[in-house]
């Protein structure tokens, strides 16, 4: 379903991040890493930074920006750096902005669920998010900051609430599961991860993650115990991380690589490029839940057509249906926030 055009790019000598740049223009584009100090935040600039379709690079967070933005100016590719910092600095940085990245945020902690973060994500994505409203209302707004099931409504009620709520341009990057579901079947089955393309859909926590393999390219086929292991395996990854780094914090390398990705193919597709897909978590009428993420084919405009599940399998399906009152009760915390929210 995920098109070898959809897949991103960086400069020469990036490997897998320089699928599809080969063919696409240089671009004028302004981006945003509001965060870009934590540590999802460096990583995911520096790839901007290292891309040709990034021409203005603005870096903002509450704390050490200007060093950040210093060390990456230093780098021979041609997107200008400036560091911002604190909030009487973020309008600036957000002006005339295309495409605005939020991974600012705490990361998870061992034995935390992404709803952990809500209380403290919740506030920051929307005082960051009403900022977009105000100074960059125009802009691609992606977001990165768990829990994205809920960060996602929040950001959609902050933009209705001054009245420039477009849905084709606020987007949850779920790209990380698709990232881990395309390296992980990879593994099982002697392939080379770049070739292969496993859709997710649904939302970005535990169960609501559904993987559908049926729709796997190359197509490929597990016995029943198997696929169990595995879906399970896509589900918890961040757990698996979370874990691994015992304390010292969640997935921020390969969540900077994802984000890259996603930002990547959104630039493609603003420049023009055709066939563009990626997931992402979006507002949605393919379900009874009100935000889902789907195949989406991008445009100049942000989704171009909502490209739906698809035809999927019975184990799918029961995984769709067990995640909707998960969705549901996420989505709810979020708005009930955002209304609330001064």
């Amino acid at each position: 379903m995920l098109s070898r055009i959809a897949r991103p790019a960086a400069a020469a000598g990036t490997g897998a991040l320089r699928r599809g740049i080969a063919t696409s223009a240089q671009s004028n584009a302004k981006v945003a890493v509001l965060g870009a100090s934590g540590g999802i935040g460096q990583p995911l600039s520096l790839l901007l930074k290292n891309s040709p379709l990034v021409s203005k690079l603005s870096l903002y967070d509450i704390a050490h920006t200007p060093g950040v933005a210093a060390d990456l100016s230093h780098i021979e590719t041609k997107a200008n750096v400036k560091g911002f910092m604190g909030p009487v600095q973020l309008a600036e940085c957000l002006k005339d902005c295309n495409v605005v990245v939020i991974p600012a945020g705490v990361p998870r902690k061992p034995g935390m669920t992404r709803d952990d973060l809500f209380n403290t994500n919740a506030s920051i994505v929307a005082t960051l998010t009403s900022a977009c409203a105000k100074h960059c209302p125009e802009a691609m707004i992606c977001i990165i900051s768990n829990p994205v099931n809920s960060t996602i409504p929040i950001a959609s009620e902050v933009f209705k609430k001054h009245g420039v709520y477009n849905p084709k341009k606020i987007f949850g990057v779920t790209t990380l599961d698709i990232v881990r579901a395309n390296t992980f079947v990879a593994e099982l089955k002697g392939l080379d991860p770049a070739q292969v393309s496993v859709p997710v859909i649904g939302g970005h926590a535990g169960k609501t993650i559904i993987p559908l393999i049926s729709q796997c390219t190359p197509k490929v086929d597990f016995p029943q115990d198997q696929l169990v292991k595995l879906t399970g395996r896509i589900q918890e990854a961040g757990t698996e991380v979370v874990q691994a780094k015992a304390g010292a914090g969640s997935a921020t390398l390969s969540m900077a690589y994802a984000g890259a990705r996603f930002v990547f193919s959104l630039l493609n597709a603003i420049n023009g490029k055709e066939g563009v897909i990626e997931c992402a978590f979006v507002r949605s009428d393919e379900t009874e839940s009100p935000y889902f993420s789907t195949p989406l084919l991008l445009g100049k405009n942000g989704i171009e057509k909502n490209l739906g599940i698809g035809k999927i399998t019975s184990f799918e399906q029961k995984m769709v249906a067990d995640a909707m009152s998960e969705l549901k009760a996420s989505i709810k915390k979020g708005e009930e926030f955002a209304k609330n929210f001064k």
